[in-house]
């Protein structure tokens, strides 16, 4: 291929990363890290950087920007994709800048009642996500890309399509939030019929399924259950469609009830999930049920919830309470 005609080296990394099915927000976050290095380095090509520049690179975000273990060895990630991937460079050994160690941190859980006053103050959909997020042991995004032929209302299933780890899963569905399902696929098929009449037949397609399945569009089993209200451009085929909806905006829902609900912990979208595993544990489930329903390839992973579980110093008295 002629040079002048090359691809730019980050429609690369953005092609490749397509190509071997990483995720949108993973691509994102490639995306952004090698951007941030080349600027950091006053645009110098990676091609003529090394080992050295990625080491001052990570010591600076680490030390000045304070960024967490997690925030490093994904930006330590994107760079070995790129040296290996695109560069096709070897960086020899990796010992200068092994991974950040994570701290070991307990998952923040809410009580029942917690959970309780949380739903109660949310509004549909988000009524509804919250509760199978809390009621399946559903993650966030696993959530809002479950798509209608992904509920099975006379199994009482969930399928969970290419989650964590790109693996497939089933787990329960709460009996609880069948009604509130229900309605979200109705006003999902509401709107797929809109979007027919208005020449509209598209929704995005991970991966190889696109071509599986190019008609997928045109059939309602492959709407998401919680579409967006408005249609948008698929960035990586340029059509029309009608996405789910944005995480950003069930974020804000949940830290509106959180706040309203009186409840003081730190609370995101995942500690639904968190709560979940832990409450089956407290219910009597063994840990090996709950690793299945929770998608975990290590029992050590689901341990932690056990943890969890040991009240008030791994459940012993205090010898202040004997007075």
């Amino acid at each position: 291929m002629d040079e002048a005609k090359a691809p730019r080296l980050l429609d690369q990394v953005r092609n490749r990363l397509r190509y071997l099915h990483y995720s949108p927000r993973t691509e994102d976050a490639y995306i952004h890290w090698i951007r941030r290095f080349i600027l950091f380095h006053n645009k110098r090509h990676p091609k003529d950087m090394d080992e050295n520049q990625i080491v001052t690179f990570l010591t600076y975000i680490a030390t000045k920007e304070h960024v967490a273990a997690s925030t490093q060895n994904q930006a330590l990630c994107s760079l070995v994709f790129l040296y290996k991937e695109i560069i096709k460079k070897d960086l020899g050994d990796f010992s200068e800048y092994a991974y950040a160690k994570k701290p070991k941190r307990l998952p923040v859980v809410l009580t029942q009642e917690e959970v309780k006053r949380v739903i109660s103050q949310l509004n549909e959909p988000y009524k509804t996500m919250v509760s199978v997020m809390y009621g399946s042991g559903l993650r966030l995004m696993e959530c809002l890309t479950l798509r209608i032929l992904d509920v099975d209302f006379g199994r009482n299933e969930i399928i969970v399509r290419a989650g964590k780890g790109n693996k497939d899963r089933v787990t329960m569905l709460p009996q609880s939030a069948v009604q509130g399902l229900l309605t979200a696929i109705e006003k999902a098929r509401q709107f797929h019929i809109e979007d027919q009449k208005n020449g509209i037949d598209h929704v995005h397609m991970p991966g190889a399924l696109a071509k599986k399945y190019p008609n997928a569009g045109r059939e309602l089993k492959w709407q998401f259950v919680f579409a967006s209200g408005n249609t948008s451009t698929d960035p990586v085929t340029g059509k029309t469609g009608r996405h789910h909806i944005h995480r950003r905006t069930i974020q804000r829902a949940i830290k509106s009830a959180i706040y309203e609900a009186g409840i003081m912990k730190h609370v995101t979208a995942h500690v639904f999930r968190h709560s979940f595993a832990t409450h089956l544990i407290e219910n009597g489930y063994d840990i090996r049920t709950v690793q299945e329903l929770m998608g975990h390839s290590n029992v050590n992973t689901t341990m932690i919830y056990t943890h969890v579980l040991n009240k008030g110093g791994r459940g012993v008295k205090s010898p202040l309470d004997n007075f």
